[in-house]
């Protein structure tokens, strides 16, 4: 067994040829799999449903993150006694919360923000350091296995996001989003038998393109000042390619309720949707405090979860060997169950000039569910048009 072994950990030692996918580079490394556990069925169907479940946490991060607020800064109604438009609230608003406050009856507002991040974490399993563990064989009786299969995975991800919002009416926004993304992805495949390693696998493979297309509406039915409530919806179109993991693959659906509360320099900001279709079916949920630091800088604090239903989370699982006593298999594979993902975010919004408006946000994961990057530094620029 040691010397059969041995043999295909050298042979198995290989990269993907030619131009590849992100897909084709991640079922590469998942999939080349060289221990001997004469199970064939079982070692497709965790290896394949380990590919899907990472392949999902990767959409789900880069192909439908909340983008930021698609409300402008800047909102605007027509004073009576004075005859001109004036700002109905001195808060610049939320980030990523959906306040209920519109920009004003012809307000135009246009951002461009930029999204970068390196994640190093799935499902709390470390990606870069060479603990995730795809297979393994131990011997009864023994604490840890004597063959382990290894995959390191480094992925990086930029957004560029250009967005734009128009009042329609004082009580109705659209709004469009329109996502550039480029991720680079690299990784290998280590083989450990007996504390002596070899190399099985490396491959790489980079994307730029479109993202999935966003489209919003917002309705604010009560409100005053910058108080009141707003129901609205989201739809996303499958733009992105999906092979690169750019985007859902199908239309997605989110009706949603916002409402405002705003005192002085406080504001309190809660937003709730339905995601229907997309790469799962979720539960959206969205708070938010700002507080008017000065008429030119607003601070930010937030937090934004999603409760997915029915979504993977990778488990280890372990059979005897089918024809070997005494030695069992450990695989990556996958298990569904409801699960939150929830990210913390602290920022500030600053008037630079005129109504040219710099945010600059940073998010931090709340726990472990998915694709994970300790720190995501997000930077807007928006400029309001009256």
């Amino acid at each position: 067994m040691r010397l059969a072994i041995g043999v295909a950990l050298i042979t198995l030692t290989s990269r993907p040829a030619g131009a590849q996918t992100i897909t084709d580079v991640l079922s590469f490394l998942v999939k080349n799999r060289s221990i001997p556990t004469d199970d064939f069925v079982r070692d497709e169907q965790a290896a394949q449903a380990t590919l899907d479940t990472i392949a999902d946490f990767f959409v789900l991060e880069l192909g439908t993150m909340p983008i930021t607020s698609a409300s402008g800064p800047f909102t605007y109604r027509l004073d009576p006694a004075l005859g001109t438009a004036t700002r109905s609230s001195q808060s610049f608003g939320p980030s990523f919360t959906e306040r209920s406050l519109t920009g004003g009856k012809e307000q135009a507002a246009f951002a461009l923000t930029v999204r970068t991040a390196s994640f190093d974490t799935l499902d709390g399993r470390n990606l870069r350091d060479g603990t995730l563990v795809s297979t393994a064989s131990s011997l009864r009786g023994e604490q840890q296995p004597f063959d382990v299969e290894t995959v390191t995975l480094k992925i990086r991800s930029q957004a560029t996001i250009f967005t734009a919002n128009y009042g329609v009416t004082d009580r109705l926004d659209i709004s469009g989003a329109v996502p550039i993304v480029r991720v680079t992805l690299s990784g290998e495949r280590v083989d450990t038998y007996r504390g002596r390693s070899f190399v099985q696998a490396t491959g790489s493979a980079s994307s730029v393109g479109l993202g999935d297309l966003v489209f919003q509406a917002k309705y604010n039915f009560l409100g005053q000042g910058g108080t009141g409530l707003a129901v609205g919806g989201e739809t996303r179109l499958p733009t992105g390619n999906e092979d690169n993991l750019l985007g859902a693959g199908e239309v997605s659906l989110r009706p949603r309720l916002m409402g405002s509360i705003e005192r002085d320099r406080i504001g309190l900001h809660g937003d709730l949707g339905y995601s229907f279709r997309g790469v799962v079916e979720e539960l959206d949920y969205a708070g938010a405090v700002t507080y008017v630091a000065s008429p030119k800088v607003t601070l930010v604090g937030e937090t934004y979860g999603r409760r997915l239903n029915d979504f993977d989370r990778l488990v280890d699982t372990t059979q005897p060997h089918p024809t070997l006593s005494g030695v069992s298999t450990i695989r990556l594979s996958s298990l569904q169950e409801t699960r939150d993902r929830v990210v913390a975010v602290a920022g500030v919004k600053w008037n630079i000039a005129g109504t040219w408006l710099l945010t600059a946000n940073v998010l931090h994961p709340i726990g472990h569910v998915g694709l994970n990057a300790t720190w995501m530094p997000v930077v807007t620029l928006d400029y309001s048009y009256r």
